[in-house]
């Protein structure tokens, strides 16, 4: 609900100080500068990133808007119930689950657990396939940067060819000070579209690919301790102290950027 308000509301902020400025809204709707920046971003982003990697982008960017993944207290709750099932009635009783969760990387943890591989060698696995998904869960992230690079220095290329225009007709000066105008929306939209747009959805995606990795860790911890068939309440503690370990170190990672 606060990306679908906070995107809406950035326009609405600059529109707003054009509107109070006694500007008009008409200044701002600049075909041709939309088309340098916002073209011209989309093209570099293609020379830059592979195609999959964009149609990947775009899917993260709709993605961002839907519900966060399950939320990591429930998540703890869940992960403890096996831990009691598997103690009650022997690890292989929660195979049913494998093709119950919605969540395949969850799924691939269970059948690995239940397919009596050694606990380090189940650990190892789904290490690995955590650090693929986290890298090609913040590509997304890498691209939207890129493009918030990409917007400013096309808005002041867009700005520039509006000058020279501008140039071109000094010898009307009534149109000079409209065609100046003109010129710098393409400023606005490249400064507008990298800090208003571009970088948040980039920070929402990188956000939303680190909670997904956290998850993950957790299930991985949950797996080993079942395997090792420890105490259900120990499992739940255990966790639960990893997560507060792993907020603490992404906060203080956060305060030190």
């Amino acid at each position: 609900m606060a990306s679908v308000v906070g995107i809406p509301l950035t326009i609405a902020i600059v529109v707003g100080a054009q509107l109070l400025e006694g500007g008009s809204l008409r200044t701002l709707l600049q075909p041709t500068a939309a088309l340098v920046v916002f073209g011209g971003t989309l093209a570099a982003l293609l020379v830059s990133f592979p195609l999959d990697v964009m149609r990947a982008t775009a899917r993260a960017v709709r993605h961002s808007f839907d519900p966060v993944p399950e939320p990591d207290q429930p998540l703890v709750t869940r992960l403890s119930e096996y831990a009691m099932r598997a103690r009650r009635k022997g690890i292989g009783a929660l195979e049913s689950e494998i093709n119950e969760v919605d969540d395949p990387f969850m799924s691939l943890a269970i059948e690995l657990a239940t397919d009596g591989f050694r606990v380090q060698e189940v650990r190892r696995l789904l290490e690995t396939d955590s650090l693929t998904r986290e890298e090609q869960a913040e590509q997304p992230a890498d691209v939207l940067e890129a493009a918030a690079g990409y917007a400013p220095t096309l808005g002041i290329l867009g700005a520039v060819l509006g000058l020279i225009h501008v140039m071109e007709n000094l010898a009307e000066p009534g149109k000079l000070g409209a065609g100046i105008a003109v010129a710098f929306v393409a400023t606005v939209y490249g400064v507008g579209s990298a800090n208003l747009l571009f970088l948040p959805l980039a920070t929402k995606v990188r956000a939303r690919a680190r909670a997904e990795a956290r998850g993950r860790e957790v299930i991985i911890e949950a797996m080993a301790a079942i395997q090792q068939n420890q105490h259900p309440r120990l499992v739940e503690q255990h966790l639960t102290a990893f997560l507060r370990t792993r907020r603490k170190a992404v906060n203080v990672k956060g305060v030190a950027a």
